[in-house]
C-alpha cells in the first residue's frame, strides 16, 4: 500500500511539473454542461517517459512496461484532483474517469522497436512499441463504445442506482467485451442491465500497416521469395483520419490479442501517429564529384555525361539519351514530403521498340525512392472489400498509384489498357485525385458515399507507335506534323505533359549495337563493356539521385523570364496559327523541368541554361502532339550530336548556345511585352 501511495505521489508531482493538472482543469470545463450527463469522461494526458523516469524510476518503468497499471495510477490521481478541486460535480466514482496516456516517445532501444518483418508476433509482453510502415488499406470511420453504465435489476440492491458498474474500453477489447447482457451484480448476483442513455460512443478506424520493403515486390526489379504480412492498427477518437493510404508513418502502439471466437487475432492499439520519412544516403560519390569539377566550365556537360552513361546495363551509350535524361529528371523531381509538399514529372514515351525501352524504364524505376510497376490486370487506384474485424464496413485498399505516393508508378504499354482505364488515367493526371464510390447497402450504411484520395506520384508510360504508323503510312517527321501516338488519344498525351519520341535515327547500326550489347551482357555479365575515362557504378547513381532529391532550388530572374516569355509566345503563336490552347499547366511543367535539371546538375539556383533545357523538351513535346510552330527545333534538340568524345561535348555546347539565342529571338518576336525584359541584341 505504501508503494502505491508513493507512486501516486510521483504521478501528482509529474502532472504538476508538466502542466498536466492545468490541462486537466481546462478539459473539465467542457464537461460542466448541465445537459451533458455521461457514464464516463475521457481525458488525454501527454506523458514523456524520460521526464517520468527523472521523477520516479519505478513509475517510469510502470509506464513503459505495464501501461494498464500506469493508467490506473493516473486515473486515481486525476479523480482525486477532480473531486478535491470540485472540477466536475457529475463525476461520482473513480471508474467514471477514463484516462488515456499519450506517450510522446519511447526510448531508442531495440526492446521498444518492432520490425514489421519479424516473426513470430504476439509472444512478447503487451507493452508500448514503436513501428514504421506503409499504409496499404484503411476503413471508414465507425463508432465504438467508449464506456457504458450498468445497473442491477434488483431494486432492493444498492447497485440499482449510481455509478457502481462502469465498463470502459481497454486495448484489445472487442465491442462485446465492453457491452453485453451476461454481467452479474457482485453483491446480490442479479443480472445487470445497461442504462443505454448513458452510453458514450467514440470514433474508430482500422488501418493496415506493412513494412516499406514490401514495395520491392512490386518494383519488378528485384525478385524475392519473401512474403510480407500487414499489421492491423486500431485508431480511436482523435487519431481517426490521421493517416492516409500510401503514406509512411511511425506509430507508437500497444500490441493486443483480439478475441473473436473461435479465433484470436493480433493487432495494435495506436497510441500516437507521426509522419515518417526513411533516411537515405545523401552524399555524392567521389566519381561524380570529380566529374562536377571537370565540367565546371560548361552548364550543360555534367547532366549530359550523367545521362550518356546511365543505364549501360540495358542499352549501349549514345542511345536514348533524351529519354535517359528525362527519366533522371523525373526521378530527382518526384517527391512528397511530410509537409505535404508535392512535386512530380509525368512522362509518356512514344516508340517503335517497346521491349528495350520497357527494360530501360524498369531499370530506372529501381532508383526511385518508391517505385511501383503496375500490372494491367491489377488495381491501379483503389479497391473495396468488407472489413474482417466485425465492423462490416468498407475497407479501402490502395492500388499501384496510391502505393507509389512520393515516387514513380510505371504503367507500361498503354496499348494493354481498355478505354475506361485510359479515361481514368487521364482524369487522375488532370486532377491529381481519385474518387472511390462506396455503395451504402453493401457495406451496412444508409447512404452511398464517395471519397477522394490525392494521387501524389509521377506516371511513366509507353505508347507503341508501330501499328499506328503502319496503318497511316506516314513518315516519321516531327517537323511536319504530329507524331503517331498509337492507342493514346491526344487528350491523354496532353495530360501527361512531357512526351518523348524515341526514334531509330541510325537504322541498322542502332539495331546492331543493341544486339551486340545484349549478347555481351549475356555472355559476360558484370564486365564493363564500354571502358572510358568516366565510369559510374549503380551505387553512384543511387547516391546522386538521393542527394539531388533533397536539394532546395529557387528560380533566378533570368530563368523566370525565359519560362514566362516562352509560355506567352508559344501560347500566342499556337492559338493563332493552330487553334491549340496552351494551358497554365505548361508553366508548371516548364518550372518542374528547369528545377529538375538544376538539381541534377547539383546547383541551388535555376539558371537560364536550365530553363533552356526545359523549353527544348517542352517544345519538342508539344510539336509531337500538335505540329511545329515558329520556333523550329531539331527532333533531338537536347542531344543534337554524339557525345563519344570531348569534341562532341564541345559541339553540343555550341549548338545549345545557338538554340538559346533562337529561343530569345522567338520570345522577343511573339511574347507580349517581351521588349521590356529582353534586348534585341
Amino acid at each position: 500500500m505504501a508503494d502505491i501511495l508513493s507512486l501516486k505521489e510521483s504521478v501528482l508531482v509529474y502532472l504538476d511539473r508538466s502542466g498536466g493538472l492545468q490541462k486537466l482543469a481546462e478539459d473539465c470545463k467542457t464537461f460542466n454542461d448541465p445537459q451533458q450527463i455521461e457514464a464516463v469522461y475521457r481525458f488525454c494526458i501527454s506523458v514523456n517517459p524520460s521526464d517520468v523516469i527523472e521523477v520516479d524510476p519505478v513509475l517510469g518503468d510502470r509506464v513503459l512496461h505495464d501501461p494498464i497499471g500506469a493508467t490506473a495510477l493516473f486515473q486515481s490521481v486525476c479523480f482525486l484532483a477532480i473531486k478535491t478541486l470540485s472540477l466536475v460535480e457529475k463525476i461520482h466514482t473513480e471508474s467514471q474517469v477514463n484516462v488515456i496516456l499519450k506517450l510522446t516517445h519511447l526510448p531508442p532501444f531495440p526492446e521498444y522497436t518492432m520490425d514489421l518483418c519479424s516473426f513470430p508476433r504476439g509472444y512478447g509482453p503487451m507493452r508500448p512499441v514503436s513501428m514504421e510502415g506503409l499504409v496499404i488499406a484503411m476503413t471508414r470511420v465507425t463508432k465504438y463504445t467508449q464506456g457504458a453504465r450498468f445497473l442491477c435489476i434488483n431494486d432492493d440492491c444498492s447497485c440499482s442506482t449510481g455509478f457502481h458498474y462502469i465498463r470502459v474500453h481497454a486495448p484489445g477489447a472487442t465491442e462485446s467485451a465492453t457491452v453485453r447482457n451476461n454481467f452479474t451484480c457482485m453483491i446480490c448476483s442479479s443480472p445487470l442491465k445497461e442504462d443505454v442513455k448513458f452510453r458514450v460512443l467514440g470514433d474508430k478506424q482500422l488501418v493496415e500497416l506493412i513494412h516499406i520493403k514490401a514495395l520491392d515486390v512490386l518494383s519488378a526489379h528485384q525478385q524475392s521469395s519473401l512474403r510480407y504480412q500487414s499489421v492491423t492498427l486500431f485508431l480511436r477518437d482523435e487519431l481517426c483520419n490521421s493517416m492516409r493510404v500510401g503514406q509512411l508513418y511511425r506509430v507508437l502502439g500497444i500490441p493486443a490479442h483480439v478475441h473473436q471466437w473461435p479465433s484470436i487475432t493480433w493487432s495494435v492499439e495506436a497510441n500516437s501517429v507521426q509522419p515518417w520519412e526513411p533516411e537515405y544516403p545523401h552524399k555524392v560519390s567521389a566519381s561524380f564529384q570529380e566529374l562536377l569539377k571537370a565540367t565546371a566550365g560548361s552548364p550543360w556537360r555534367f547532366s549530359a555525361i550523367v545521362a550518356h552513361c546511365f543505364g549501360l546495363d540495358v542499352a549501349p551509350p549514345g542511345t536514348y539519351n533524351t529519354l535517359k535524361l528525362s527519366l533522371l529528371l523525373s526521378l530527382v523531381q518526384t517527391r512528397a514530403d511530410v509537409k505535404d509538399t508535392y512535386h512530380n514529372l509525368d512522362l509518356l514515351v512514344v516508340t517503335t521498340d517497346t521491349l528495350i525501352l520497357d527494360r530501360l524504364m524498369t531499370y530506372s524505376l529501381s532508383f526511385a525512392c518508391r517505385g511501383v510497376r503496375h500490372q494491367a490486370s491489377g488495381e491501379m487506384f483503389a479497391s473495396l472489400s468488407r472489413d474482417e474485424h466485425g465492423a462490416g464496413t468498407a475497407n479501402i485498399h490502395a492500388g499501384s498509384a496510391l502505393l507509389a505516393t512520393g515516387g514513380i508508378c510505371m504503367l507500361g504499354d498503354l496499348g494493354c489498357y481498355k478505354k475506361d482505364k485510359l479515361d481514368a488515367i487521364q482524369s487522375v493526371l488532370e486532377s491529381c485525385t481519385v474518387a472511390v464510390f462506396i455503395p451504402g447497402k453493401k457495406y451496412g450504411e444508409d447512404a452511398d458515399q464517395q471519397l477522394s484520395f490525392p494521387v501524389h506520384c509521377s506516371f511513366w508510360a509507353l505508347a507503341d507507335a508501330t501499328d499506328a504508323s503502319r496503318r497511316s503510312g506516314r513518315a516519321d517527321c516531327t517537323l511536319l506534323g504530329t507524331a503517331e501516338m498509337g492507342p493514346v488519344p491526344v487528350q491523354l498525351a496532353d495530360a501527361f505533359g512531357l512526351v518523348i519520341q524515341c526514334r531509330d535515327t541510325v537504322g541498322e547500326q542502332a539495331l546492331l549495337a543493341q544486339t551486340i550489347h545484349t549478347l555481351q551482357q549475356a555472355v559476360q555479365p558484370g564486365k564493363p563493356l564500354y571502358p572510358s575515362c568516366w565510369e559510374f557504378s549503380t551505387q553512384d547513381y543511387h547516391k546522386l539521385v538521393a542527394h539531388a532529391l533533397t536539394l532546395q532550388v529557387e528560380l533566378s530572374a533570368g530563368a523566370e523570364k525565359i519560362i514566362h516569355g516562352y509560355y506567352m509566345a508559344s501560347r500566342r503563336v499556337r492559338t493563332q496559327s493552330q487553334g491549340v490552347k496552351i494551358s497554365v499547366a505548361s508553366i508548371k511543367l516548364l518550372i518542374s523541368l528547369a528545377e529538375a535539371h538544376c538539381k541534377l546538375c547539383l546547383r541551388a539556383q535555376v539558371q537560364e541554361e536550365d530553363a533552356v533545357i526545359a523549353v527544348l523538351l517542352c517544345e519538342n513535346s508539344v510539336t509531337l502532339r500538335h505540329g511545329a510552330s515558329a520556333l523550329v527545333l531539331p527532333p533531338d534538340a537536347v542531344f543534337p550530336c554524339d557525345l563519344g568524345d570531348v569534341d562532341g561535348l564541345h559541339k553540343r555546347d555550341k549548338t545549345l548556345d545557338e538554340l538559346h539565342q533562337n529561343i530569345l529571338r522567338f520570345i522577343y518576336a511573339y511574347a507580349p511585352g517581351a521588349d521590356t525584359y529582353i534586348t534585341e541584341e
